[in-house]
C-alpha cells in the first residue's frame, strides 16, 4: 500500500510546524490585521481607506515542477501557480491586484525563464491581475542540474464588510462542489511515486484512457473566479474552501465555525479516471486518498439552505458543472465523510 508519508511528505509536520511558529507570527501582528492563522490568505486594513482589506497569499507548485521537468514542458507551472494562488485569495472574496514571482535554478537558463513566465503571465491574464514583478535566483551548489523552483505572492483587494469566512455557516447549509482538472498543484510526491517508481511509466506512456502520462500530470490548476461570480450573484455564499493539500477534510474544516459540521458524500460526484487508476494501481486507502489529493473536487461553495437551488441553476446555466455533496449539521466543527 502506498502512502504519502513513504513518498517524503508528512502532513502532521506540517500541523507541527504551524503550531510551533503560531505565536512567533502572532507577535508581529498590529491592528491592521484583519485575519489569523489558518486562512486561506491573510487580509491586512488598507491605510487611509477605510473599509478596505489587503487579501494576500504565497504559494509554490510542489513536485509538480519534477513533472514539467521530466516532459520537458515548462509554459504551465507559471499559470498553476497564479490560479492557486487567486483561488486562496477568492474564497475570502478579494479581487486580484497583483502578482509577484520567484524562480530559483542552479544554472541560469533564460530559455526556460522565458517559459515559465509565459505561463505566469497566462494565469494573471485569466486571473485578472498585473505580474508587476519578481526574483531569478541562480543558486549553483542549491540546486542540481535541471532542478529549479517557483513560488510566488499574489493581493487583492476585498470589503472588510464583505469578507468570506465561513463565520455564518449555520447548520441546514448545502455544500457544493465545482469539479477540478486534475490533481492541479498537490500530491504529486505520491503520484509520482506510483506512476514513475512502482509501475516504471514514462511521461509519454499512454494512461489506460489513452492520456500520455506528463499531459494528465501537466494539466493546469483550475481558476474559479468566473464560477464563484456567478455563484454568488445568484445567492449567499457563506464559505469557501480550496481543496489544495490535505483534501477536502483538510481544507473544509478551515472555515468552519465551532458547532457545525459538515457531512460530504463521496458518492456525489464523478470520481475521475486518474484519481481511481492511482488508488487502485498504489493500493491507497480511501482516507489516505482523500486526505492527499482533491478526488475530483477543486473548490467547495457553502450556500444557504434557501439559496441552493438558485445558486446551482445559475451555475449550470452559466455552463459551470457543480455537484450537491453535503451539508452543515450540528456538530463538532470536523468534516466526515460518507459514502
Amino acid at each position: 500500500m502506498s502512502r504519502y508519508r513513504e513518498a517524503g511528505v508528512n502532513i502532521r509536520k506540517g500541523e507541527e510546524a504551524l503550531e510551533r511558529i503560531r505565536e512567533l507570527v502572532r507577535s508581529t501582528f498590529n491592528a491592521n490585521v484583519a485575519a489569523d492563522l489558518g486562512s486561506f490568505a491573510g487580509a491586512f486594513r488598507v491605510p487611509g481607506a477605510p473599509g478596505k482589506l489587503f487579501a494576500a497569499s504565497m504559494d509554490g507548485v510542489g513536485t509538480k515542477l519534477r513533472v514539467a521537468i521530466l516532459a520537458g514542458k515548462h509554459d504551465t507551472v507559471g499559470e498553476d501557480l497564479v490560479c492557486h494562488s487567486g483561488n486562496d485569495i477568492l474564497v475570502h472574496g478579494a479581487t486580484p491586484l497583483f502578482f509577484l514571482d520567484y524562480i530559483a535554478m542552479g544554472t541560469l537558463d533564460p530559455k526556460r525563464v522565458e517559459e515559465i513566465v509565459r505561463g505566469l503571465a497566462r494565469g494573471c491574464r485569466e486571473v485578472g491581475c498585473a505580474l508587476i514583478g519578481g526574483e531569478t535566483a541562480e543558486m549553483p551548489g542549491i540546486y542540481a542540474g535541471e532542478d529549479y523552483d517557483l513560488a510566488g505572492a499574489i493581493v487583492g483587494l476585498a470589503e472588510e464588510s464583505a469578507w468570506i469566512d465561513g463565520s455564518a455557516i449555520a447548520p441546514g447549509d448545502v455544500l457544493l462542489g465545482l469539479p477540478s482538472t486534475g490533481l492541479h498543484t498537490n500530491g504529486y510526491s505520491l503520484a509520482r511515486k506510483i506512476l514513475f517508481e512502482t509501475l516504471h511509466l514514462r511521461v509519454k506512456d499512454p494512461l489506460p484512457w489513452g492520456a500520455p502520462v506528463g499531459q494528465e500530470l501537466l494539466k493546469p490548476h483550475r481558476y474559479y473566479g468566473p464560477a464563484v461570480a456567478v455563484a454568488r450573484a445568484a445567492g449567499e455564499v457563506r464559505g469557501m474552501a480550496h481543496i489544495t493539500g490535505g483534501g477536502i477534510p483538510g481544507n473544509l474544516v478551515r472555515v468552519l465555525p465551532a458547532g457545525v459540521k459538515a457531512e460530504v458524500a463521496r458518492s456525489s460526484w464523478p470520481v475521475p479516471d486518474l484519481f481511481r487508476f492511482l488508488r487502485e494501481a498504489g493500493k491507497v486507502g480511501e482516507a489516505e486518498a482523500y486526505e492527499v489529493w482533491n478526488m475530483g473536487i477543486g473548490m467547495i461553495l457553502v450556500v444557504k439552505r434557501e439559496d441552493a437551488s438558485k445558486v446551482e441553476r445559475a451555475l449550470a446555466e452559466a455552463g459551470h458543472t457543480v455537484h450537491r455533496i453535503g451539508s452543515i449539521q450540528p456538530g463538532s466543527r470536523e468534516v466526515k465523510l460518507t459514502a
